[in-house]
């Protein structure tokens, strides 16, 4: 895994010292993205800079090194991520007469644009990328994502110089750049918890999405174009679903997994697994084992509190698939250690509090492999998510329940706290109580006054903050997905249709965006083999009750883990990859929450209502409401501000 960035100065208004200045400093904020080595590429007559920093996973060697050239010298290109199907096309290329100095997969890219065209190439590609390719001879700028977004890449156009990079902080190494915040980004934000692409929290400033190319040719304005649809995906496998019994299509996806997982553990460095005890990194480890020669090594990450720590179910599949595991057990002391590195890490406002253990997990891996295979993406292909099943059978309770019995309802939920109803929700049996009950119970009371419409009301399940223009003055909330009637007709089923908006929004945004910074923070190689467009497309092929059926998500994944692993180790409630956080603010952490929702801090710029904000935290430490969530959102927020913006 790498960093890349670098900028194409159209106007030619820098010379080749003054490029070769500007991509070193951009090149150097992203150093532990790759700690190995390091270079920059100057085209000075075309205004074209590239720079890469390395961490050397296949081919150790300096025929790995980037920025790369291909061997016709038409093509340069700055590369971060992993093709796992290199090792196929390279024999096509070479039948086409290209000669390979080494066997790096950056080398079958560059060689492949030259034989092939880049987006003929790209779309050949089984992997995780970000990458920018530069063709000398049409003068041509072209940046390209995957197909889920697994990698990132932020670029801006700025009186025509074209800055881009694997983080924002590469591209505000320009000194001359007054960034400025963007209202409707940091409203989007205060209610996802995320910032979505292709907004960034600065204006004028832009995520590249994921399955595009942005191409930028002299004298024509940049554009953005995709090369793989997931709509398409979708389209086609409702169209061609699967005739086959449930086992038979079990036999299928095990058969893609294992060749998933396989291409996956192709490394010329050590290499491990996550490990929480889940259907889904169970399921990606326990095709580890089964082939690998030695043991694998997987780790975890738990915390003492009731109703967090998954490190025991972990540790109970690593014994039974004869893993090497260790554990760590996260303390509110090691949390407040991580949380001042937190906007250095995320460059934007990002309120998944799983950034914290997510990184904690991504540092001890680090002290023992280069590489880790990771379970995420599941929940959104196999339509894992609790809130998928519940969503459809409350969606259909509060279609039929008239406005005003609904808002007794909620009323009536809000009169108990969090903690009451957590203490009721002991009294069901084990197997049918949801992690965190009380939590979940003044979340639904939320919903139930919501607007009546399937999509606006999943929109509500994933909210933060219910209102975010209240919040953010003078904001103005961008549209999305879960106000496209497109999406609506294209993926009528509730459940699938949830599980579309999430691939393309939550899951490269939040999740893959968290994965990503926090491995990269620590130079640890991320791979997460159920995001293989091919098991993306496969899912899609898949009938609603194959994925969630019967109450239960994710059933024919779970019949693949099966043959693995015993049902009675896996098959659990749905924790999550969470953080106690609401106890921690009311202790641990009052103090550092104290001090950035201060009214004066607060009202220092204007941004926030400081008097909403402070009545939260006043509920929120009486025991009244549960507003972690949201309260986080805020501190986040805080955090970075003061970091890049004071």
């Amino acid at each position: 895994m790498c960093g890349i960035a670098g900028l194409w100065d159209r106007p030619l208004t820098s010379d080749t010292e003054a490029l070769r200045a500007e991509v070193t400093a951009m090149t150097n904020t992203l150093a532990y993205r790759g700690p190995d080595a390091g270079d920059i590429w100057i085209d000075g007559h075309s205004g074209v800079a590239f720079g890469h920093r390395r961490l050397s996973i296949v081919d150790l060697s300096a025929a790995g090194a980037q920025p790369m050239i291909s061997s016709c010298g038409r093509f340069v290109i700055t590369y971060n991520g992993e093709i796992y199907n290199a090792a196929e096309l390279r024999p096509q290329l070479e039948a086409r007469g290209r000669k390979f100095r080494g066997h790096s997969d950056t080398e079958v890219i560059v060689e492949g644009a030259a034989v092939w065209g880049v987006v003929p190439t790209i779309k050949r590609l089984i992997g995780m990328f970000a990458m920018a390719l530069w063709d000398r001879q049409t003068q041509t700028l072209y940046i390209v994502r995957d197909r889920l977004g697994i990698k990132p890449v932020y670029w801006c156009d700025v009186a025509g110089r074209l800055r881009f990079g694997s983080e924002l902080k590469a591209l505000r190494a320009d000194k001359a750049w007054a960034p400025e915040l963007d209202r409707s980004a940091l409203t989007a934000y205060m209610r996802f918890g995320y910032i979505p692409a292709p907004l960034t929290i600065y204006r004028g400033v832009k995520k590249l999405p994921p399955a595009s190319v942005l191409t930028v040719r002299a004298g024509m304005p940049p554009t953005v174009e995709a090369y793989w649809s997931l709509e398409e995906a979708a389209r086609d496998g409702q169209r061609g679903r699967f005739a086959e019994d449930e086992a038979a299509v079990g036999d299928a996806l095990e058969e893609l997994l294992r060749d998933a997982v396989k291409r996956r553990m192709v490394a010329d460095v050590p290499l491990g697994a996550f490990l929480s005890g889940g259907v889904d990194s169970s399921t990606v480890v326990a095709l580890m084992q089964a082939q690998s020669a030695r043991p694998v090594r997987t780790f975890s990450i738990g915390f003492r509190e009731d109703g967090y720590d998954e490190a025991a179910n972990a540790a109970a599949v690593a014994e039974h698939l004869g893993t090497e595991h260790t554990a760590l057990y996260a303390s509110p002391q090691l949390a407040l250690e991580v949380i001042p590195q937190l906007p250095d890490m995320f460059d934007e406002p990002f309120a998944d509090s799983s950034q914290i253990p997510t990184y904690l997990v991504s540092r001890l891996t680090r002290g023992h492999v280069t590489v880790a295979l990771s379970g995420d993406g599941g929940d959104e292909i196999f339509g894992g998510y609790t809130r998928y099943l519940r969503g459809e059978t409350l969606w259909r309770a509060i279609e039929a329940t008239p406005q005003p019995l609904r808002n007794f309802a909620a009323s009536t939920v809000r009169t108990l706290s969090p903690t009451a109803w957590s203490a009721l929700g002991n009294l069901l049996p084990a197997q049918r109580r949801p992690a965190q009950f009380g939590d979940k119970m003044h979340k639904l009371a939320d919903v139930l006054g919501g607007e009546p419409e399937a999509s606006a009301f999943y929109r509500q399940v994933v909210s933060l903050w219910l209102k975010p223009e209240a919040l953010v003055r003078d904001g103005v909330e961008p549209g999305g997905l879960h106000q496209d009637i497109e999406a609506r007709a294209l993926v009528p089923d509730f459940i699938e249709r949830m599980q579309y908006i999430d691939t393309l929004t939550y899951l490269p945004d939040d999740i893959l965006t968290k994965v990503d910074r926090a491995s990269m923070a620590v130079s640890l190689e991320a791979r997460v083999p159920l995001l293989d467009h091919r098991v993306v497309e496969f899912s899609w092929s898949l009938p609603t009750t194959m994925k969630a059926g019967g109450g239960l998500g994710k059933r024919v994944l779970r019949r693949v883990l099966h043959r693995y692993v015993p049902q009675a180790l896996v098959d659990r409630p749905k924790m999550g990859f969470t953080m106690p956080i609401r106890s921690w603010l009311g202790n641990e952490l009052r103090d550092w929450a104290e001090a950035l929702l201060d009214p004066r801090r607060l009202a220092s710029d204007g941004l926030l209502d400081v008097a909403l904000v402070r009545e939260k935290w006043h509920e929120h430490l009486a025991g009244r409401r549960d507003w972690q969530r949201q309260l986080w959102a805020v501190l986040m927020f805080q955090a970075w501000k003061e970091r890049w913006l004071a």
